[in-house]
């Protein structure tokens, strides 16, 4: 199991700003999520977000302050990573998982991890880095991406996701150059949920006149100033202007 942070602010600035108060508590989430963590971050003219992993924990890593400190964005998604049994700790598989100017990261697991291979276009499996189902959450996402907007793509692939796999969660982060999205999904029934409790998989979001952030449970989120992202529900916060809204594929509701 990972956990998951997404910022979006009016202006660009360091990312221990923009997270504010937050910074230190989703850091010690990196004690229990432990087997690496990423950043993927819009800055500036960049033509792509800039990308910062590392294999060791957050609370442990050489880089990570560093990397709060010195990333400066407007645009940015956060990953700690709790690794699914069985698959290795290495580079490949540590999120986010990039592809031109698009950053995912995964909340939850699926198993077989191949069961979306078949969906999925067969240059896009060619190149996966990893062998997560993670990854290949994403590289579904990116192929229905070739003929549909974010939400759909999304939407779309978490429902590919729960007919062909059993799931714990399917919560993502998907960070474009125009927006970022965060999509919501838990089956209640896995043994996951069941163990760590109804708030687990939570994704709840604040927003503000400077900002907006989305986050995993574990830092502090007071009733009435965070909202909880509804299941099988995307929220969209564009960039600059800080436009939130939530939808349903096909459908959408005012934040």
């Amino acid at each position: 199991m990972c956990r998951l942070l997404g910022v979006v602010t009016r202006t660009p600035q360091p990312l221990a700003d923009a997270l504010g108060a937050l910074s230190g508590p989703f850091t010690e989430l990196g004690r229990e999520h432990r087997d690496g963590w990423g950043i993927a971050a819009w800055a500036g003219l960049d033509t792509h977000p800039r990308i910062v992993k590392d294999t060791e924990a957050a609370v442990t890593s050489r880089h990570w302050d560093g990397a709060l400190a010195d990333t400066r964005s407007d645009a940015a998604l956060l990953h700690l990573r709790l690794a699914s049994a069985g698959l290795p700790v290495v580079p490949g598989n540590t999120h986010p998982f990039t592809a031109g100017t698009l950053a995912f990261a995964h909340n939850g697991f699926f198993s077989p991890a191949d069961a979306l291979d078949e969906l999925i276009d067969a240059d896009l499996l060619a190149a996966a880095a990893g062998n997560t189902d993670s990854e290949r959450y994403f590289l579904r996402v990116l192929t229905l991406l070739r003929q549909r907007d974010c939400t759909g793509a999304l939407s779309q692939a978490a429902a590919d996701i729960r007919a062909r796999a059993s799931f714990a969660a399917l919560n993502c982060l998907l960070l474009t150059e125009q927006a970022l999205y965060a999509y919501a999904d838990e089956d209640p029934d896995s043994e996951v949920s069941r163990r760590r409790g109804p708030d687990f998989f939570r994704l709840r979001y604040r927003t503000g006149e400077d900002r907006v952030i989305v986050a995993s449970s574990g830092v502090p989120q007071p009733d009435g100033e965070w909202s909880v992202l509804p299941y099988r529900h995307v929220l969209e916060i564009r960039r600059s202007i800080l436009r939130v809204s939530v939808r349903q594929a096909g459908r959408s509701r005012p934040p």
